[in-house]
This record gives C-alpha cells, structure tokens and sequence, in this order.
C-alpha cells in the first residue's frame, strides 16, 4: 500500500510473493528529473489522498482510514491489498524509489493512479511515519521513520535526520497488506500548522476526497473514521450502493447509473483512430440539485480529479431538465487509454492532461444526455403561494407606500409567468418570479444586516440527510449558520435536525435552502465575505418565491401586493442574480406596429 508498490495493472512482475525482492526499483536521474518537482506535503488530505492512492494501486478491495481532530494528531489508511516483502519495505521510505515504473520508464502513460517516487519519503520528512506491511506469506514487516526528531534551525527549517539511523525496521504480525500510521504531522513546520484551517474544516477537505474516492470506485469497500466515529462507509458492491453511502436515501433512490462505451474522434484530426471512451457513473435525478458544482464528480481512471470540461460535459448532458440555478449531483468515471493521460502534470495530482479533451467531452456528455434519456425524471415539491406570509406589507407603519409602482395597475398574466401591468402610457411586463426573488431577497438583507437573525423555530425539528462532506461542513460552520437562522445539531451518522431558520422566509426552509447556506459557506473566504453573503442571500430568497404555474390563480389583490412591495425595494428593475424583473414597451410602439398615429 505503499508509494512505491506494483500498481496491479498490468506491470511486470506483479505476479506474486516471489517477485517481492526485484518490485521496487531507484529510478536513473534522467527519470527522476522528468518528474514534476517535489512532493509537498502541504496539508493531511494529501496525505490521505497519497496513502489512499497506494491502497487502490496495491489492489486493495477494503480501504480504511481514521483520523484523529485536523488530521496532523494521527492518520490511519489500512487496506487488504498486496503486501510488501522486507526489502521492499525498507526501500519504500526512500526518495525515488518506486514500484510504478521502470527505472527508465516514460512518466505519461503510467497504469497506476500516479506517482511521486517520493510520497511516503516525503510524509516521514513531516512526520514520524509507521508502516507495516506483509504479502500474506509469512512474517510481516514493520518500518518506522521519525521526521520529527530532526532539529530546526534559527528560521525554522526543519533539519533532517540521518537516513540510516531514522529508519527502524524489525518483524510484525499483520495479514495481507499493508499499514501505514503517521503521527504528529509538521511538528517540526511550526508554519505549515498554524496555515491549517480548523480540525473541522481539514476533516471536511478529507471527507470529500475519501467521498470521491468512494464513488470513483464503487467495487472497493471505503470507511472514514474521525475521533472514533464512523462518518462513511460503502460496501463495495455496485455504483448505487456507493452513492447512499456517501449522500442519502433520497439521492440513491432517486438516481441512475450509466455504463457505455463510445468512440470519440477528435474534430482536429478527423482521420485519426477513434479514442475509446468508456463512461461509468451515478446520475441523479434532476429533481436533486445542489446550488454549486461541487457535487459533479469527476475521476478519470478511476483517480478523483479536477476537470472543468469535464463537469461542464456532464451538466451539458442534464441540459434544460434542470431548474435555472441549479446543479446536478452526479459520479462520472471516464476510463481512457493511459498513454491518452498524464497523471502527473499537478503537484496534488488532482488535474490530468488529456488528449483530445473536446473530444473525450463530448462523449460524455452524449452518453450522459442518453442514460436520462426515458429515465423516470417526474418533479413533485410543495410549493407555498401563501402572499399573505411571503408578502407581508413592507411600507412604513402609517400603511403609505412609496413605491414606483403606485400608478400601475395589473391588467392580467401571460403564460402563467409574466404580469400584465399598465402604467400611462406603458405596458410593463413583469417576470414574476424575478420580481418576488428581489423582494424576498431585499428582506432577508435588511433583517441581516447588522441585527439578530429573526428565526422561527421548527416544531417538529426538520430532519436533512447530508453527504460525509457536507456534514463535516455543517460542523465547521455551525456558528456562521445559526448567524443565518439556521440552528441544528447531529442527530446520527450524516443526519442533522434544523431546529430554527431565517423568519424572513415566511415558511419553513426546505433541505434545499440549508445545503444552499452550507455551499455558499463552504466556498467563502474571509477576503469575500460579504459577496458569500449575497450570494448565500439571493439563493435563500429563491425558495419561497412564486414559480411559473402558480401565477394564473393569484386574486388581483394579490398581483396588487407583489407590486406595491417590488416598489419599496432599493433595486426593484434586477433580480438578485442580475436578471431584468421588468421590460416596458410605449404606445407609441403599438401604434407604429399597427400603422396608426398616437
């Protein structure tokens, strides 16, 4: 499980115990300085996603990992995948060793899952790392290496200890496969620790790369551990499986999987032989969204990865089945001929370069658009028209309203969206929708800013099934969403109670709004946060607005309503996202139309 360890993919002398003392090889210089520069270990999730990396290319089918607090007090990764002989052990802590490619072997192309040569060299560096290891054969293996009894100097640059005599190696007890422990990460960068985030905030960047993991490889049995307590676990077995491990119920049962081949030809070289492209994945329904792309999963032989053109591609597969502003939840997996990839041109190893990336694009969107195709992808959602909740009279307390719209008076509504309003010599018509966002959203502004948060407390407390990540993100922000109304508390596993949200809303929250307030959380920083709060405000007062279809059988009253608290806003013509609420057309317009003088 190691850094150094045959990929199980096909390379040469992967064939058994008796090939343990020629597997790990010291790369040639040339090799070496072909390799991007430098393994930094610069947080414990690389550490996780190293380790976890190792457990896959070993051949593992069980891969455990615990952590203790942000994950610089102790990291566990174990896994039932092939073990190490003695010799190999103690050469896996050595820099450019490595069991993935041939001393003079080209870097691209490579069948594991990527490689340093120095993962586990540079992880003791920063660490005291203990490895224990067995092929399954005999006596096992225990390798220990203390990074942190190196000394500092003056500027605080961790010194390094003498190879030989930081390297202890003696027997262990262990079945098939390996171990590896790493404790008191960067007690000697005193820097590179305090840079972390939050013990929550760190375990919920390890929560959803081991998610990933998980649902990049559904066949593998994954399980996460923070101080104790399970927070993930999948069984190994199929796509579906994974994905109620990893998110909920709802989103397993109301998803599909997708298995498909297609041969992509790139449009640049259309003489060129067909790249084979095989698309594996979980597709949920678009009736479960998420307001960010951070659901959109991407792993590209099998290695969880970055790649806008590929989430853009899956999206562009989902297409108009989405409501506006939303996004899908969804696991892709595109399996391409290595010599089509390089695992290795980022540090993290969470990008890959790909030939013909239009190309591998448009298959997976293709096959994407076709496995929703037919799929069963009817909506039902509650939806509150109550105007008198929503749209409480905003004016001052004498009743008088200053609005713009005071002259105006609704006149109908067109395809159950737009109203119809005269005003002099005007027609306006009014995107509904967008108008009743702005007046909810300038609400919640003004109740949040710079007061107490009404709530209004939920009896019963709501429950909200989240995925591993998003619970770890619950608990980093709890203070940043109770500011926001939203108080909950753990109720088991990925579970939450929503005990109050934002009054402002006038209907109780759905899971929807409190995921929407954890994503625009989760991606702020502090340089941003008031545009995070906007943001997060525009999303929350999308949810109790008017929708198409629920126009036709509001009472002129009601119309009456919408438009007198659109005119006490400070921007009533924009939505909050930047969308028109009203377009006008003149008389003058009708009447050249028609021919006529006004």
């Amino acid at each position: 499980m190691t850094g150094e360890r045959d990929s199980g993919r096909g390379a040469p002398g992967a064939g058994g115990p008796a090939d343990e003392a020629e597997r790990v090889r010291r790369l040639d210089r040339a090799t070496i300085d072909r390799i991007a520069a430098g393994e930094v270990v610069t947080r414990p999730v690389r550490v996780v996603g190293e380790l976890v990396d190792n457990a896959l290319d070993a051949g593992a089918s069980r891969v455990e990992v615990a952590v203790d607090g942000d994950g610089t007090d102790r990291i566990r990764v174990g896994d039932d995948g092939r073990g190490m002989g003695r010799a190999d052990a103690t050469r896996a802590v050595e820099r450019h060793a490595t069991s993935k490619l041939s001393p003079d072997g080209d870097p691209v192309g490579v069948e594991s899952l990527g490689f340093r040569g120095e993962a586990l060299a540079a992880i003791a560096e920063a660490a005291r790392l203990e490895l224990v290891t067995s092929p399954g054969d005999g006596v096992g293996t225990r390798v220990v290496v203390d990074g942190t009894a190196g000394t500092a100097d003056s500027a605080g640059t961790p010194g390094t200890p003498d190879a030989e005599s930081a390297v202890d190696v003696e027997p262990a007890g262990r079945a098939r496969g390996t171990t590896v422990v790493v404790e008191d990460l960067f007690a000697t960068r005193p820097a590179r620790r305090e840079s972390l985030a939050g013990a929550h905030a760190e375990f919920a960047r390890i929560s959803s790369l081991v998610a990933d993991y998980a649902l990049a490889n559904p066949s593998v049995a994954f399980s996460l551990e923070h101080d104790g307590s399970t927070t993930l676990s999948t069984p190994g077995t199929d796509r579906t499986d994974a994905l109620l491990g990893v998110y909920d119920c709802d989103t397993a049962s109301r998803s599909t999987t997708v298995a498909a081949s297609v041969d992509a030809t790139p449009e640049a070289a259309p003489d060129a032989d067909a790249v084979d492209v095989a698309v594996a994945g979980a597709l949920a329904y678009p009736s479960i969204t998420r307001s960010t792309r951070d659901h959109v999963r991407i792993s590209v032989n099998g290695r969880p990865v970055r790649n806008d053109r590929l989430a853009a591609a899956v999206r562009d597969g989902y297409g108009r089945l989405l409501p506006d502003g939303r996004e899908p939840v969804a696991a892709v997996d595109v399996s391409l001929p290595p010599a089509r990839v390089d695992p290795n041109v980022h540090p993290a190893k969470r990008e890959v370069g790909l030939r013909d990336a239009d190309a591998v694009a448009d298959a997976v969107a293709s096959v994407v658009e076709d496995a929703l195709t037919g799929a069963d992808l009817r909506r039902s959602a509650a939806v509150a028209t109550d105007l008198d909740a929503a749209l409480d009279p905003g004016g001052a307390d004498d009743g008088s309203r200053a609005g713009a719209f005071d002259d105006a008076e609704p006149i109908g509504v067109f395809h159950d969206l737009y109203v119809l309003v005269e005003v002099g010599d005007e027609l306006l018509v009014i995107d509904g929708h967008a108008a009743h966002e702005r007046v909810n959203y300038e609400r919640l502004a003004r109740a949040f800013d710079g007061e107490p948060v009404p709530t209004a407390a939920l009896d019963p407390p709501a429950t909200v099934s989240l995925s591993t990540d998003e619970a770890a993100a619950a608990r980093a922000h709890a203070d940043a969403l109770a500011a926001l109304g939203f108080e909950t508390e753990a109720f088991g596993g990925g579970t939450r109670r929503l005990r109050t949200v934002p009054a402002p809303f006038g209907r109780t929250a759905d899971a929807d709004a409190f995921r929407d307030a954890l994503a625009a959380l989760s991606g702020s920083d502090a340089g941003a946060a008031r545009d995070a709060r906007d943001a997060l405000l525009a999303d929350l007062a999308c949810h109790p607005s008017l929708k198409r279809g629920e126009f036709d059988d509001l009472a002129d009253g009601d119309l009456r309503d919408l438009l007198d608290r659109l005119g006490e806003c400070d921007r009533p013509y924009a939505c909050p996202h930047g969308r028109p609420t009203v377009l006008s057309v003149d008389e003058g317009t009708f009447a050249a139309g028609f021919g006529r003088d006004r």
